[in-house]
């Protein structure tokens, strides 16, 4: 398609669309009747900065092509600045969404190279802050897909409920995201005295929340007419392009890293893998839906579980010594003094780890040359590769549609840049 000035009444035309568009515009056209639209990256509908090239004709979608990189911040690059332990403070940027998960595959990966295991409790704790995560990181989806499509109050339900989770967060940890709380070894504390009650405040009032969202949207005829057959994907296609997660799940595939290939001690909560099978954007919704009440369960089984005890490898090569040693003791201050200046050398070898973050699978590659910094660093998002199913599922669709099918992706910009 080649360029062409703007003259006449198609000058007028692309002016006109222009001036509606929010920040979409044309960047071609030809006599055929097909336009290549620019969208984004500052459109407020692409959940953050990414910009797609639609070719449209008419108010058909015909062809859609993702361009990435404008978020790009260097973040693996920078953790072989830093120590195995800081490089946490990196990694859990990536996805804002789930920051416990960015922290737990690159903890897995990182204890891997080291040969160490984690106590009972530190396992339960992980658990716990990642379902918990998932939960807020699928109500900021609910809330935004909802958003994005007109249904403003279940925007302002699924912000009430995060809110709650990320006061538990900052309870926890000082912080309500970016925690830097799983670390090589386990969690860097205890949990605070009083945790409790939060969290079981927040499963008793949570799935009387959930039948308010779906009361909201799965019987609504507008939410019905928007979703379904809407941005469809079959399950070939979603394995051909790598995709993981909820995309995959709702094309039928009961693929999750959590049954697959368990860690931090999951394999032994009960808990179900939702599924659909239509690939569309309603089932995508489903999936989720059904996610955060398996996620609650495993919440209330990790509350009857807990055990006590250690909640970090309390290897003095790798875990500074307790803060009461430092006032009685010249040798604990220069070890914890060198741990937190120089680090501790991981032996030489790479390593894959992987778990389920709330986008599908989540990845860290590690090498380590046996210093006290990483070699390389290298992050699976989930958000990538699912962002390559956005070209099959809006091939065809209306224009009207392609909030929808970005939405009910889930991609998080930082993820995919990196």
């Amino acid at each position: 398609m080649s360029k062409r000035p703007r003259v006449g009444s198609s000058q007028e035309l692309a002016d006109e669309f222009e001036a509606r568009s929010a920040g979409a515009y044309v960047e071609e056209w030809d006599d055929s009747g097909q336009m290549v639209i620019n969208m984004g990256p500052q459109h407020p509908s692409t959940h953050g900065v990414l910009r797609l090239q639609l070719t449209v004709e008419g108010e058909i979608v015909r062809d859609c092509k993702p361009i990435i990189g404008y978020l790009h911040t260097g973040m693996e690059k920078e953790c072989e600045d830093s120590t195995w332990r800081q490089a946490v403070t990196i990694v859990t940027r990536m996805d804002y969404l789930a920051p416990f998960h960015n922290e737990l595959t690159y903890a897995l990966a990182v204890e891997k190279l080291l040969g160490i295991d984690i106590p009972p409790r530190g396992q339960a704790i992980r658990i716990l802050m990642t379902e918990l995560n998932r939960i807020s990181s699928h109500i900021v989806w609910l809330a935004t897909q909802g958003m994005d499509m007109g249904a403003v109050s279940v925007m302002l339900y699924g912000f009430r409920e995060r809110e709650l989770l990320l006061d538990f967060f900052e309870m926890v940890t000082g912080l309500r995201m970016n925690h830097n709380y799983i670390c090589p070894g386990g969690v860097w504390q205890d949990l605070p005295d009083g945790w409790r009650a939060p969290v079981e405040d927040f499963v008793s009032i949570f799935p009387g929340r959930l039948k308010e969202y779906e009361g909201l949207l799965t019987k609504n005829p507008i939410w019905r007419q928007r979703t379904r057959g809407v941005a469809v994907i079959s399950k070939e296609q979603a394995l051909a392009l790598g995709a993981s997660g909820p995309v995959l799940r709702a094309t039928g595939i009961p693929f999750d890293l959590r049954k697959a290939f368990p860690y931090s001690g999951i394999e032994q909560y009960s808990f179900e893998v939702p599924t659909a099978t239509e690939g569309d954007v309603f089932s995508r919704y489903e999936v989720r839906l059904e996610e955060m009440r398996q996620s609650l369960g495993i919440v209330k089984q990790v509350l009857a579980t807990i055990p006590d005890g250690d909640y970090k490898n309390m290897d003095a090569k790798i875990t500074p010594p307790p803060r009461s040693e430092l006032t009685r003791s010249m040798e604990a201050v220069i070890h914890h003094f060198k741990l937190v200046t120089q680090g501790y050398p991981v032996p030489a070898g790479d390593v894959y780890s992987a778990i389920e973050s709330p986008r599908g699978e989540l990845g860290c590659y590690a090498i380590s040359n046996g210093e006290t910094m990483p070699y390389r660093v290298h992050v699976r998002d989930p958000s990538f590769a699912n962002l390559q199913s956005l070209p099959p599922m809006m091939k065809d669709t209306l224009v009207a549609d392609t909030i929808a099918a970005i939405a009910s992706v889930d991609p998080v910009m930082g993820g995919v840049d990196r």
